[in-house]
């Protein structure tokens, strides 16, 4: 059962996140209005983070998107923003301090709950609200990678373990392991860290090197 948080400002909105949290059998730990709020109830009660915090974009208590967020995910919970649709430049600021994805409030509430087991899974959420928020943003999208970064950096999001990699373009794994530690340290300096392979094939959406999550192939053991 996935643990989920709520936090939003209107209270109409987690009401009906909860009810429809509950008919899919999860369960909803924290609902409530700001981040100060969910933090002090994780402190107040020794409970373990939530899997996944659904998050308004903006909440009425002064905070930005950027802290609440970072504050989060440092706590050791997935985001899912809960956003309108008409506020691309603060979703592209939620996804760049580590947002999992975004899904609009105009979304069925379905899609809602997908969402929420799609992140708790561990995948990432690729949709509609995603995609236009980076869409043709490239001081977002560019990391400046060279060739065979972006070659290396597509089969290995794509899921395959860095010896094939290696491997498959004819380099030395070492090579290669070399080049996914400069990738990393590229998104760091335009600040989109990619610490983990899911990470990774986040950015390489973002940055169109691998299109769609289908495109990935059977995860393994990546050796670095």
């Amino acid at each position: 059962m996935t643990r989920v948080a709520l936090i939003d400002d209107h209270e109409s909105v987690r009401l009906g996140l909860e009810a429809a949290c509950a008919r899919a059998q999860n369960d909803v730990v924290f609902s409530g209005s700001n981040v100060t709020g969910y933090v002090d109830w994780r402190a107040f009660t020794a409970s373990a983070p939530a899997d996944v915090v659904v998050l308004d974009l903006t909440l009425g208590d002064g905070t930005t998107v950027t802290e609440n967020v970072r504050r989060l995910v440092l706590d050791g919970s997935s985001v899912i923003i809960h956003s309108v649709a008409d506020r691309p430049a603060a979703v592209r600021e939620a996804l760049a301090a580590g947002a999992a994805g975004v899904v609009s409030k105009a979304s069925p509430i379905d899609d809602v709950i997908a969402a929420i087991s799609t992140v708790a899974n561990g995948e990432p959420l690729n949709n509609v609200e995603w995609a236009s928020a980076v869409e043709g943003d490239r001081a977002f999208a560019d990391a400046q990678l060279s060739a065979r970064e972006r070659d290396v950096l597509r089969l290995y999001a794509a899921g395959l373990p860095l010896k094939v990699v290696a491997d498959r373009l004819g380099v030395a794994y070492s090579t290669a392991k070399e080049n996914i530690t400069r990738v990393r340290v590229k998104y760091v300096e335009v600040g989109r860290p990619a610490p983990t392979k899911v990470d990774l094939l986040r950015r390489a959406m973002e940055d169109g090197i691998l299109a769609e999550p289908s495109d990935r192939e059977s995860a393994g053991s990546d050796g670095a």
